[in-house]
């Protein structure tokens, strides 16, 4: 059975669920998630795993930094922070484009914010959209994100569009209001586009409502190429069962160090050019490579997860 990543592009209006289940129902594969959701009024990258392997490597896929372009209205306050929700507010707004810049400008960088209460945080088991389409408004303490840049600011009163990198975590909706508040009047995000996930682009993204069985099979990137980057351990014929059956790294299961790395670095482990697991590790590669030297058999990698067989 096909596993690997989708870059699937999510159209505006559908959920990141019904993109997931589209997938499930062309593939006839159920083990399928997402890396991060996408609003549904929002289109763009939307990371999928496909496959029992693929599922269980997204949280590392989730930490990638994330591009988007934003289209926001200034004046107008939303219970959803986009221009989906009911109006809240409506102020007056008197700035121009100096004044709108040098507002921007001011989130480049770490800052605390706070979570809409309609989004798929979670707060004790449960999204927090759900708990408030129930009448149940939570509000989550703020959020230390990053704002790593902004550009191709454009402002055409009371309408102002820009890209901006981000963290992961980081909500663009409520980056838009914070905006707005710091010019005075508040703002709502009326267009969004998440341009790219870490590696993962929008002009190599596939549609799966408009995509045949075949064609998204086609596009499914394997595992191996997706964690390519990481420093990794390949190991002897002899310890691939002993670790697919839970055991930690130990320096006589190593054939190669593949890369260097630093104590606490997450570990591709390896047999015959397959991931097989994923580690931790608890020496350096410089180390390590002392340890083979001296024909020490130590505990050298915390065993994290293990992807499954070899196939």
């Amino acid at each position: 059975m096909p596993s690997g990543i989708l870059n699937a592009f999510k159209p505006k209006g559908p959920t990141s669920h019904d993109v997931v289940d589209e997938i499930r129902r062309k593939t006839g594969i159920k083990k399928v998630g997402h890396a991060g959701t996408l609003d549904p009024f929002a289109k763009g990258v939307l990371v999928v795993g496909v496959g029992r392997k693929a599922t269980r490597i997204l949280d590392l896929l989730k930490g990638r930094k994330k591009i988007y372009w934003v289209k926001m209205r200034l004046g107008i306050v939303t219970e959803t922070f986009d221009i989906t929700g009911q109006v809240v507010e409506e102020n007056e707004c008197d700035v121009d484009f100096e004044s709108v810049k040098s507002a921007v400008e001011k989130f480049i960088g770490e800052y605390d914010q706070v979570p809409p209460a309609y989004s798929a945080r979670k707060y004790k088991g449960k999204k927090l959209y759900e708990l408030a389409r129930e009448g149940k408004i939570i509000r989550l303490p703020p959020k230390r994100v990053k704002i790593y840049k902004i550009w191709n600011l454009e402002f055409d009163f009371p309408y102002v569009s820009f890209r901006v990198e981000t963290s992961p975590g980081t909500y663009v909706r409520s980056l838009c209001m914070d905006i707005g508040y710091e010019l005075g009047c508040g703002a709502t995000a009326i267009d969004l586009v998440r341009e790219s996930v870490g590696e993962f682009k929008l002009e190599d993204s596939l549609n799966p409502f408009e995509a045949s069985p075949k064609k998204i099979e086609e596009n499914l990137i394997p595992i191996e190429k997706v964690l390519g980057n990481l420093p990794g351990i390949e190991l002897k014929q002899e310890a691939v069962e002993r670790v697919l059956n839970g055991s930690h790294i130990q320096t006589s299961y190593i054939d190669k160090i593949l890369g260097e790395f630093e104590k606490g670095e997450i570990l591709r482990i390896t047999w015959n050019g397959k991931i097989i697991a994923l580690a931790k590790s608890e020496r350096t590669s410089k180390f390590l490579k002392t340890l083979l030297k001296l024909r020490r058999d130590e505990r050298v990698a915390r065993l994290e997860k293990v992807l499954g067989e070899l196939s």
